[in-house]
């Protein structure tokens, strides 16, 4: 566990950045993290507004390393593990929380026809990326992965809180939302405890704001790394309770035959997906803002646009190469002026 004060925060992908101008300057924060789920999560608060929140955010850190073991598929021990060890055989009763977690995501599989999906597991193992060995496998391990994909055969029984999976061979794989799912349950518990303004992120590229940075700031500034050019900043976010995610390949992939392969796949075609270089949400919930950045990220642009229709709560940045090389294009999606900041716009 790692408690200090900071002035000015710059993790990557994503970063807590300097808010503007006010007419004093702005207080420091006090920065508690803890690893968990192979990442370091973090939380930002004014230490002068809550002197006991150091304490309460160990708690709320404790949390999340206690859920990493409720939902990680690296461990046998897991509640995850055993339902992918059972499941295709009889009905699992499971943890509450973990019931509505997986009732989130099937109902967001649906909204994303099937763009997101929890029980893509088996597709994950066929290209390596479970165990980061990347392969490229052949067609027929494709489609037998393929087989045991699709929500809408996770049988989820709400009288007896049971899960049961209608493919044999199905897995759960819950990378895609279990951070967020992690910072929403560590919020409310902060919340719970007093402590209302603050900011949370996991790995970066995960971050969930509540309250406000400081008294005359209502809201929490996120900068967003440029795809290509990793010192530069692309845009910054003004979040105003709310959860911004990013989904991007930049850090886990492979090559071979001279094409590279990242390691978000398209659970729809089996392939990993290509088009897009990032994809950043703006959700009500850290849950959403995950499943539905890494939902965006395999979409095409067509079907994004659909699903903003769907879900106007739901902001979205999509960035694609440009036409000449080196040069990106933004494509956003119901994403007002006054929610971001384009630090490309002057270029």
């Amino acid at each position: 566990m790692l408690v200090k004060l900071v002035a000015e925060t710059a993790p990557q992908p994503i970063a807590p950045a300097s808010p503007p101008p006010v007419s004093k300057p702005a207080r420091p924060l006090l920065h508690v993290s803890r690893d968990a789920m192979a990442c370091e999560f973090e939380i930002f608060f004014d230490p002068v507004r809550y002197p006991s929140g150091a304490d309460v955010s160990v708690v709320a850190l404790d949390l999340i390393a206690a859920l990493e073991d409720q939902l990680t598929v690296y461990r046998e021990t897991s509640e995850v593990s055993r339902l992918n060890a059972i499941a295709s055989f009889r009905p699992v009763e499971v943890e509450a929380g973990l019931f509505q977690l997986l009732q989130r995501a099937q109902e967001l599989s649906r909204q994303t026809g099937g763009a997101f999906d929890v029980t893509a597991g088996q597709l994950s193992k066929t290209w390596g990326f479970l165990r980061r060995e990347g392969k490229v496998p052949t067609q027929p391990e494709i489609d037998d992965a393929l087989a045991t994909v699709g929500s809408e055969s996770l049988e989820l029984n709400a009288e007896r809180q049971t899960v049961q999976f209608l493919k044999p061979g199905a897995e759960l794989n819950l990378g895609a939302i279990g951070k967020g799912y992690a910072l929403d349950r560590a919020a409310d518990l902060l919340a719970e405890k007093g402590l209302g303004d603050c900011m949370l992120h996991g790995g970066n590229s995960s971050v969930l704001s509540r309250g406000q940075r400081e008294e005359q700031v209502d809201h929490w500034t996120i900068a967003l790394k440029h795809p290509l050019r990793p010192n530069d900043r692309l845009g910054e976010f003004y979040l105003r309770n709310q959860a911004l995610g990013t989904s991007g390949s930049g850090s886990q992939y492979f090559h071979h035959g001279g094409r590279r392969y990242g390691h978000i796949i398209d659970p729809r075609t089996g392939w990993p997906a290509e088009a897009v270089l990032s994809s950043t949400v703006i959700a009500p919930t850290a849950a959403e803002a995950d499943a539905l950045a890494t939902a965006l990220y395999v979409m095409t642009l067509d079907e994004a646009a659909a699903f903003s229709r769907l879900r106007t709560d739901v902001a979205a940045l999509l960035v694609t190469h440009g036409k000449h090389p080196g040069q990106i294009e933004l494509h956003p999606f119901n994403l007002p002026a006054e929610a971001w900041r384009n630090m490309l716009a002057a270029e």
